[in-house]
């Protein structure tokens, strides 16, 4: 169960369900107008935050790392649809409320919860404000300081595609082929008695002709496809830091008067 005390540090808290998941940031804190407990809290939810819902406090637990309530993701999401800008839970929104969580023996009456303020939060030494409201209807004695804050989230969008394509182009190449071809050689020999019959088996004077065929090697050409490698894409995360700025609005309180002292200024 949240304390009075903590109410100050739940805006901007981030709220996990049940299983650990993270839900959204704290918003908005609301207690019972009998007994002054913490009753309720928005949460905002959405890519950038963009809904407000309200969650239980009870059952609630507040630690260094955040506020982790009774509930899942999706039953915060789906809770009732309910305005946070009034300020205050009628008993139909409430009763919504316990209905959507399940929530029963409720100490309370439906219709009794208000936003907290700074005063409420910071103790009894605010809770006694003096004077009025001079700029329209009386609300209540102390005056609401808001704040923008940036929500920064991710989202994944096309970027561009990537494809590969297969074209031919034709290039001269050049190989070194060693070939061999035949030459005529002259020889000589004088006669003897190995080769004198062969020498006179012929007329004594006569005309004569002799050939010998000759090769020789010619280089020869063919081509053939094979296959040398395979490429397909592929994809890979590469994660960098990227600086948004945005402006936000921040609301600033002065006061002037005789004899004014700002007992909790803040930076």
């Amino acid at each position: 169960m949240i304390t009075t005390n903590e109410l100050s540090t739940l805006p901007g808290t981030t709220v996990y369900g049940t299983d650990g998941e993270k839900i959204g940031r704290a918003g908005q804190a609301y207690v019972d107008d009998q007994g002054g407990e913490p009753e309720w809290v928005t949460v905002n939810t959405g890519l950038f935050g963009t809904n407000e819902t309200f969650v239980p406090l009870r059952d609630a637990e507040l630690t260094g790392d955040g506020l982790t309530v009774p509930y899942t993701k999706d039953q915060v999401k789906d809770a009732p649809n309910v305005d946070p800008d009034n300020g205050h839970l009628d008993k139909d929104e409430e009763q919504r409320l316990f209905s959507h969580y399940d929530i029963t023996n409720v100490s309370s009456a439906p219709g009794h919860n208000r936003d907290v303020t700074d005063a409420e939060s910071h103790g009894d030494e605010f809770a006694a404000g003096v004077g009025h409201d001079t700029s329209g209807p009386t609300t209540d004695e102390a005056m609401t300081r808001s704040e923008e804050r940036l929500q920064v989230g991710t989202e994944s969008r096309e970027a561009g595609r990537a494809r590969l394509r297969k074209y031919v182009v034709t290039e001269e190449q050049q190989v070194t082929v060693p070939v061999t071809h035949e030459e005529v050689t002259i020889e000589r020999e004088p006669i003897s008695d190995a080769n004198r019959a062969d020498a006179l088996s012929g007329p004594a004077i006569s005309e004569e002709e002799h050939e010998v065929v000759l090769h020789a090697e010619q280089p020869v050409v063919d081509k053939q496809a094979v296959p040398v490698e395979r490429v397909r894409l592929g994809k890979e995360e590469v994660t960098e830091q990227e600086t948004v700025s945005e402006q936000v609005r921040q609301e600033r309180i002065e006061a002037d008067g005789p004899g004014l002292t700002d007992k909790n200024a803040r930076d």
